[in-house]
């Protein structure tokens, strides 16, 4: 029997012609199933439209086109319906259009991952689209490396933005944002690390490393255990640091809120002078901030931010062991001898000593190099009413 498209049928017919088009699709009679399934889906056929069993017919007849139009006719009554998604994804696999497969397929399980129920029959295209997409990120990753490579960028010479936005593209990365818990100034870029080739008078710092290294041996050899940086004040509350009064995380002050430490700073004079090429800020009672950050065996400073985004902290290693890090945002790096490193604490970020051996690095802070002098001078002004606002009045 033939079947137009032109026919209206009962419901009974319609229920008639559906159960036979299931029957032939089971017997791997797919043409004879689709023409009766495509009479059920014509306009005003009066039986309800089967949009999945005509794509499973067209696909068992090896109609791409045919099969494509039946899924999206589903998905527009249903855009989230499952199994027309793992199906649409599928084809587009099959049809080499790796884009709109990724699509299709992700879409399938963000359905799956917010709770929508997964039949026996999905599951094997369930696993075969965790499969693909698995196997397209490489490809894709593949393709772009490949491309920066014919325009002339290759591996290290990559600039670090952009290799930074390939792994978020690819999802190895996690996009932070400067949080700081006091002071927020807008505008200021959303930069994890700077680079050390652009602050020219860093050379001279790292340059006098070996003095101050030997500074800092004076210093251990006279002291047996560092102040704790994190301390809880009587006026304040406590903070909520696992570190708190513990001098597992030690400091060893040259300037403390704005104040010289003069026993410190003349016990090490080339650290001193070093450090009067930075472009520190210069705060009443705030800046300039510079100590020998220590780190015992096996501390870890939990995630946090700083306090401010107008800044950045500079950390120049002089006791470096194995297992040494900091995270900062979605990017970690390890200290290295002999160079200085560059972030804005402002991102949440943390660090951790897992060797066996004590880490010693001169901390200190500098104006970020986007503000202008005017603006330097407007948030010195800022801060110091800050300060001065807070003081008790003297009676």
């Amino acid at each position: 029997m033939r079947y137009s498209r032109k026919m209206t049928l009962s419901t009974n017919q319609a229920q008639t012609l559906l159960q036979d088009s299931i029957t032939a699709l089971r017997a791997g009679q797919a043409q004879q199933a689709r023409e009766m399934l495509e009479a059920i889906c014509a306009p005003d056929s009066g039986g309800e439209p089967q949009w999945l069993l005509l794509a499973h017919a067209c696909r068992a007849l090896g109609d791409d086109a045919a099969e494509e139009a039946a899924l999206q006719k589903l998905l527009l009554i249903d855009k989230r319906h499952l199994a027309a998604l793992l199906l649409m994804g599928e084809l587009k696999a099959r049809t080499d259009d790796d884009r709109a497969a990724n699509g299709f397929y992700r879409a399938a399980l963000n359905m799956v991952s917010v709770g929508t129920a997964v039949s026996s029959d999905l599951q094997p295209k369930l696993k075969q689209a965790e499969e693909f997409l698995a196997g397209a990120h490489g490809r894709f990753e593949a393709f772009l490396v490949r491309k920066l490579k014919d325009s002339g960028l290759d591996g290290n010479d990559t600039p670090i933005p952009v290799r930074n936005a390939i792994d978020l593209l690819m999802g190895r990365r996690e996009i932070f944002h400067q949080k700081p818990s006091i002071f927020y100034y807008p505008g200021m870029p959303q930069r994890e690390f700077y680079e050390r080739y652009e602050f020219p008078w860093l050379a001279d710092i790292e340059a006098n490393i070996p003095d101050m290294q030997e500074e800092l041996a004076g210093v251990i050899a006279q002291t047996q255990e560092f102040t704790p940086y994190v301390q809880g004040q009587p006026n304040r509350p406590r903070p909520n640091n696992p570190l708190l009064d513990d001098p597992s995380w030690g400091a060893y002050y040259f300037w403390k809120d704005g104040e010289e430490v003069r026993e410190n700073t003349d016990r090490c004079p080339k650290t001193k002078a070093a450090l009067e090429s930075a472009p520190i800020p210069l705060i009443h009672e705030r800046s300039p901030m510079a100590l020998y950050s220590v780190l015992e065996p096996g501390t870890h400073i939990a995630p946090h931010y700083g306090m401010l985004n107008t800044r950045l902290i500079c950390h120049i290693p002089l006791i470096l062991p194995e297992d040494c890090a900091l995270r900062v945002g979605g990017e970690t790096r390890p200290w290295k001898d002999g160079e200085a490193l560059i972030f804005d604490d402002s991102f949440e970020h943390e660090a951790w000593n897992r060797s066996d051996q004590r880490r010693v690095i001169l901390l200190f802070e500098i104006w970020r190099p986007e503000l202008s002098e005017a603006e330097r001078g407007a948030l010195t002004t800022i801060f110091e009413s800050i300060n001065e606002y807070q003081k008790p009045v003297e009676i």
